[in-house]
This record gives structure tokens, C-alpha cells and sequence, in this order.
């Protein structure tokens, strides 16, 4: 028999997974029991720590539900969904940056015709977004599904609100023949993200901020064509050099124009202010044989 003590401890583990089922299951769990040894000696972590580790990692399961995923937002605070995201979805040159999907995509969102109100009632000023999708070449990419979604101007997405089954602030779309798609829907503002349990806390206990600037959530779906997942950022909002989910990619950085009052693109006269939005998605093409559908 082996002695495990803390130079034999790790080989002794690594030892055990080799007749591990799946090549790639191995390396990745080889990879795991590495760093997470290596960590423990640089740090020379004591039991107590370890303990208070496994503690905070119980409770972010116990406040994890079918409404929030406090997983992904330790991930998003991390830095690791956006460093898994961008590892995944290198593109050429010109196409739109992909980034962080975050914990408040709802599958089945409810589909609108271009021009409606994906607001649907969700607090905020409201704007006039008009979008396009093309490919690569400037080619318009007819009939893509545009997922889009976003918080209210309180700060909160529909789901965070307990007992509502309605959408809010989010739905689906299809582009037009042309490459595009237009909707009412509210301005984006900045807002935290749930820092009332164990990932606040530790933002706090770090000295850290919660605040996301103000964005608009896209997943666009389109055949012969990569499946992108972005946020547009609102220009000039105080946050976006230091979102707390490392988010903000410079490209995605939008103007939201803001008009007092007048006709809005739906041709409609507002007494009071409204914003609107312009932007174009690229989107990249994927191989013969190998498109994503959802």
C-alpha cells in the first residue's frame, strides 16, 4: 500500500482515473485534480477555509432554482463565462463579438411580428430598436430567429418577479426578407446583478461592485450560419469599464438616441422622451454539414 501524504496525494488520485470511460472525461478531471492540488499548496489552504469553501459553494446551490442560477452568476463574476465564451467563438474579422449569455434567458419566449411591443408592459422610457442581420459579405440573412430580452428600467428581468407568467422585456422575432427586423421595447438602463446571496456577498467581501451597464440580449438562429449570442451596450453608461460579469467588448458599444419628444419610427407622436437604437449583426458562416438549428 501507497502512504498518501501531500507529495504523493495528487498522483495517487490521477492514478485512480485511468480507466476512466471517456478520453476527454479524463484529461479534463486530470486537469481539475492538478490545479485544484497546485492551489491548495500555493495558498497553504487550512481546514477551515476549506470548509468555509465548501459552505459557500452549498449555499450558492441552495438559492439556485428554475429562476436563478446562481451558478452562472459566480461564473459570470469569475470571469470564467467570458473567458469559456470567447475560448468558443472565435470569428473573423468584422463579425459581431459573441459574449456571456447569462442566468435570465427563458426558453419558448413568446414570438412578435416586427414593430410590436416586446415590451409588453415592462417598466422603463420607451425605444424604437431596429436591427439587421447579414452575413460576412454584407449578404442579408432572411427569416433569422432574433431572441432578445432585458431588464426593467428597475433593474429587474420579468422572471425575477415572484408569481408573474408573463413576459416581459423579451421575446422572439424573425428577420424580414432584407436582413431585418425592427420592435418596440424599453431603453436599457444599468442595474446590479442579484447580489443578496453568496456571490454578493463574496463581491462584497472583495470590494467589488455589482453592476452590469445598461444592454440588450440577442441569440439570433439563422441556417448556414453560426449561432451568435451578444449583448448591444448603451454608450456612455459609467459601468461598462468595469461590468461585473467582464462582459463589455468595445464592438458591441452602441449610441441609444435619445429624443425629447416627436414621431417615433412606428409613426406614432410622443409628448414625452423615447430613445432609439440602430445595429447590425454579423453573423459568421458555419462549414456545409455542420450548422447549429435549435
Amino acid at each position: 500500500m501507497q502512504n498518501v501524504d501531500e507529495d504523493t496525494i495528487t498522483q495517487i488520485v490521477l492514478a485512480r482515473h485511468a480507466e476512466a470511460s471517456s478520453t476527454r472525461l479524463k484529461q479534463i478531471m486530470t486537469s481539475v485534480v492538478q490545479h485544484l492540488h497546485a492551489f491548495a499548496r500555493d495558498v497553504q489552504l487550512s481546514e477551515e477555509e476549506w470548509f468555509q469553501g465548501i459552505q459557500f459553494l452549498t449555499e450558492v446551490g441552495h438559492i439556485t432554482d428554475d429562476k436563478r442560477q446562481e451558478f452562472i452568476l459566480l461564473s459570470d463574476t469569475l470571469g470564467l463565462s467570458m473567458l469559456v465564451t470567447a475560448l468558443n467563438n472565435r470569428k473573423p474579422r468584422g463579425c459581431t463579438e459573441s459574449t456571456v449569455f447569462g442566468p435570465f434567458f427563458v426558453e419558448d419566449a413568446p414570438h412578435y411580428e416586427n414593430g410590436a411591443d416586446v415590451g409588453n408592459g415592462a417598466r422603463g422610457e420607451p425605444c424604437f430598436v431596429t436591427g439587421r442581420v447579414t452575413g460576412l459579405d454584407g449578404e442579408p440573412v432572411a427569416n433569422a430567429r432574433v431572441d432578445v430580452w432585458q431588464a426593467d428600467s428597475d433593474g429587474f428581468y420579468d422572471v425575477q418577479y415572484a408569481g408573474t407568467h408573463e413576459a416581459h422585456g423579451r421575446g422572439t422575432l424573425r428577420s424580414q426578407a432584407d436582413g431585418t427586423f425592427h420592435f418596440r421595447s424599453i431603453t436599457a438602463e444599468s442595474y446590479p446583478i442579484p447580489h443578496d446571496g453568496p456571490v454578493g456577498r463574496m463581491l462584497t467581501a472583495l470590494g467589488r461592485h455589482p453592476w452590469r451597464p445598461a444592454h440588450l440580449h440577442f441569440m439570433i438562429d439563422a441556417p448556414g450560419y453560426e449561432r451568435l449570442i451578444t449583448h448591444v451596450f448603451r454608450s456612455g453608461d459609467k459601468y461598462l469599464d468595469s461590468d461585473a460579469v467582464f462582459g463589455v467588448r468595445s464592438s458591441l458599444i452602441a449610441d441609444w438616441e435619445r429624443h425629447e419628444s416627436g414621431t417615433s419610427p412606428d409613426g406614432i407622436a410622443h409628448d414625452s422622451p423615447f430613445s432609439t437604437l440602430d445595429f447590425t449583426f454579423v453573423l459568421n458562416r458555419v462549414n456545409a454539414g455542420t450548422g447549429r438549428s435549435r
